[in-house]
C-alpha cells in the first residue's frame, strides 16, 4: 500500500470538522469524504479520531489529517488555527459542530463546566473564525464555506439549560450576522438548528428513555443532507425537520415573557 501522502502534497484545501470523533461530527465527516473532501478532523479523542480517519481514508481515497484537541479550554481556537499553519493545512470549509450541554438548576451547575459550554460553543468558534476566515477569503474567487451548527434550543430561553441556550443563541445571531458581512467575500455560511439529535448507541445511559421533545429527536444524517444542501444552495438558516419549523413559527405567536415559562415546565429536571 502506497504511503500516505503529507499535508503539503495534497493537491487542494481541506474541510475541518469539529467534534469529529461522534455523532453529528462524525456524519458531516462521513457525508464530505464521499463528496471526496479532504478532511481535517478535530475532536478531544485521539482514539476516536484515529479509527474515523482510517474508516474515511480507506473507504473513500481522501486524505484525513487528525487534531487531537480540547475546544472548551481558553485559547484553544487560537491554538487549533496556529496548528493548522505549521502543518500547512488550508482550509476552504470549517464546521463549527464541536458542543455539549449540561442541564440543571443554573446555580447547582459547576461553574467551571458552564464556563467551558461558552468557551467551546462561541468562544472557540469566534477565534478559529477570525484566524481563518482572511485566508478564505482570498481563495482566488474558489467557493468556500463556514457550518455553524447551533440548536433549536437558541431560539428562545430555556430555563434549566440557561447557559446552554444562551450559548446557542450567541452562535446563531454570530453566524446569521456573519453571513451578510461576507455576501461580497466568497465565504457561503450556513447557520443549521436541529432538534434534539437521536444519540450515538455509546452515549445512550442505562438505556434511560428522554422525555419527548416537540419535533421528537432527528437522525444525523438527516441534519447533515440539510446543511449541505443548504451550503449548495448559497447558504443561510436551516431549521431541519418539519415540525420543528412549526415550533418556530408558533412561538413568534406567543408574547415573549410567556415562552420560557412554557419551556420551564418541559424542561424541569424531574
Amino acid at each position: 500500500m502506497p504511503a500516505k501522502p503529507s499535508a503539503s502534497e495534497v493537491q487542494g484545501a481541506f474541510a475541518l470538522v469539529t467534534g469529529a470523533s461522534r455523532g453529528l461530527g462524525k456524519s458531516f465527516a462521513r457525508a464530505l469524504a464521499l463528496r471526496k473532501r479532504n478532511l481535517v478532523i478535530v475532536a478531544r479523542s485521539r482514539f476516536g479520531l484515529e479509527a474515523l480517519a482510517n474508516e474515511l481514508d480507506h473507504t473513500h481515497g481522501v486524505v484525513t489529517e487528525i487534531v487531537a484537541m480540547d475546544l472548551a479550554k481558553p485559547g484553544a481556537g487560537l491554538e487549533l488555527a496556529r496548528q493548522l499553519g505549521e502543518r500547512e493545512l488550508h482550509i476552504d470549509l470549517v464546521v463549527n459542530n464541536a458542543g455539549f450541554g449540561e442541564r440543571g438548576e443554573f446555580l447547582k451547575l459547576p461553574l467551571e463546566r458552564q464556563l467551558e459550554m461558552i468557551h467551546l460553543q462561541n468562544t472557540a468558534v469566534v477565534e478559529l473564525t477570525y484566524q481563518l476566515l482572511p485566508l478564505m477569503s482570498v481563495a482566488g474567487g474558489k467557493r468556500c464555506g463556514l457550518i455553524n451548527v447551533s440548536s433549536m434550543a437558541g431560539f428562545q430561553p430555556v430555563p434549566y439549560a440557561a447557559v446552554y441556550s444562551a450559548a446557542k443563541s450567541f452562535l446563531m445571531t454570530f453566524s446569521m450576522a456573519l453571513r451578510e458581512e461576507l455576501r461580497s467575500s466568497g465565504v457561503t455560511v450556513v447557520t443549521v438548528c436541529p432538534g434534539r439529535l437521536r444519540a450515538d448507541a455509546e452515549d445512550r445511559k442505562d438505556g434511560k428513555v428522554q422525555r419527548k421533545v416537540p419535533g421528537g429527536e432527528q437522525d444525523h444524517d438527516d441534519v447533515v443532507r440539510a446543511a449541505l444542501e443548504k451550503l449548495d444552495s448559497g447558504g443561510g438558516l436551516v431549521i431541519p425537520g418539519r415540525k420543528n419549523r412549526l415550533v418556530v413559527r408558533g412561538q413568534r405567536l406567543l408574547a415573549p415573557n410567556a415562552v420560557p415559562k412554557i419551556v420551564a415546565k418541559l424542561s424541569r429536571p424531574e
